[in-house]
């Protein structure tokens, strides 16, 4: 228990809070979302909160417009100068380029005292060490957003698990991980469960597009596949095999915006996909926002590694479908058991034959479908929800 902290909890409205993230050197649509929803719905809630990311001292900053990597901030700072201003949040946040040693954005002049001051730390970048700045604030909670991954990098890189033993709080979008139900490697880290915030008001109701395509957004291969107790834990090219014949199948018009080089584009669209860049349509929060809510819904295998651990993994991006009215079917990770409201709006599935009902059933009644998306993101994913029990968790570790 710390007892300051706690304390402070329950006899003030505001915590101070630094969310550590990674937008400046990943410029793209849906990392921009996945960490200013955090912000936005602290800010919200009334709590005193500011986005850093620090470059570590080996920056790799992508830029899509040239699609290259190197050390050179200046399209991130656009992206995320534009991002932030546009989601209401322009003065919160700042950019450290370790190197120089240069501090840049709207709060560069006041971002060390910021994070001296602050009670709560919430970093959304697993695998690096913390910068010297944050180490003393008394709460510091990492999130694992990539169960399973994460939990075996902990166990087979020591650099990546001296990195998580600086906090002293952990969230998992594993759900499953702190219900005892996934079969996720125990890295020794007490993983509590979480899962990603929606601010509703940045994502209103469209009632979705019953004229639409079903559409995704993914990496055909992240990262390689990994072992561990001599079990294989892939990507989503594991888990996309059984699926190929589904748009024949189901009869339905199915895109999928398709990174990685590795992606077997020709059988693919053999097979009657439909593929996308996904630089296209993730450039700025803006078209990623417009590309899901123009959608009819989502339609999405997850990574093989989710799936064979029971992890109870659910997509950030599927929970931006949900509260634009758009349907989602999606391969099923467990997370039936956390979020229980499956079946309208949300179908889960095992086989391509429930991938085909599912289908059917959204078509049959889309209206019905829409409305009850919207309703489980509101219930399940709403910032004002997800962040006070996230925070609350937090503050009363001990």
């Amino acid at each position: 228990m710390i007892p300051a902290v706690t304390s402070l909890l329950h006899s003030a409205d505001r915590v101070r809070i630094v969310v550590l993230g990674y937008i400046v050197r990943g410029p793209l649509g849906g990392f921009g979302w996945h960490h200013m929803q955090y912000v936005s719905g602290l800010a919200k809630l009334g709590h005193e909160v500011v986005f850093v990311e620090d470059s570590g001292p080996h920056p790799s900053c992508y830029n899509p417009e040239i699609n290259t990597s190197d050390s050179d901030p200046s399209y991130g700072l656009r992206f995320i100068g534009d991002a932030f201003a546009a989601c209401g949040i322009g003065s919160l946040w700042a950019y450290h380029d370790a190197p120089s040693s240069r501090w840049y954005g709207p709060r560069s002049d006041s971002i060390l005292a910021d994070c001296a001051r602050a009670n709560l730390l919430i970093n959304l970048c697993d695998a690096e060490p913390l910068p010297a700045w944050l180490e003393e604030i008394p709460v510091r909670a990492l999130i694992d957003t990539d169960p399973v991954f994460s939990q075996v990098r902990h166990l087979s890189d020591s650099g990546a698990r001296a990195a998580a033993a600086q906090h002293n709080v952990f969230f998992s979008f594993g759900e499953n991980i702190h219900a005892g139900t996934a079969a996720v490697p125990d890295d020794g880290f007490a993983w509590r469960a979480t899962r990603q915030p929606i601010d509703l008001d940045q994502w209103p109701a469209t009632g979705g597009n019953p004229t639409g395509r079903w559409t995704t957004i993914m990496q055909w291969d992240s990262y390689p596949p990994i072992e561990h107790a001599g079990v294989l834990y892939g990507t989503k090219s594991h888990s996309f095999e059984p699926y190929f014949d589904l748009p024949e199948l189901s009869n339905a018009y199915i895109e999928i915006a398709v990174g990685s080089p590795s992606a077997p584009r020709e059988l693919l669209e053999r097979k009657g996909w439909h593929l996308r860049n996904p630089l296209e349509v993730s450039r700025t929060t803006h078209t990623y926002r417009n590309y899901i809510r123009a959608s009819k819904g989502e339609l999405a295998v997850a990574k093989h590694a989710y799936t064979v651990s029971n992890s109870g993994w659910f997509s950030e991006r599927s929970a931006c479908y949900l509260a634009s009215g758009c349907p989602v079917i999606v391969q099923d990770t467990g997370f039936s058991k956390p979020i229980p409201a499956c079946g309208e709006g949300l179908i889960a599935f095992n086989t391509i034959d429930e991938a085909v009902s599912g289908i059917e059933s959204v078509q049959r009644d889309y209206a019905r479908h829409s409305r009850a998306a919207r309703a489980i993101a509101e219930e399940y994913f709403d910032s004002g929800k997800v962040l006070p029990l996230l925070i609350e968790s937090a503050m009363n570790v001990s």
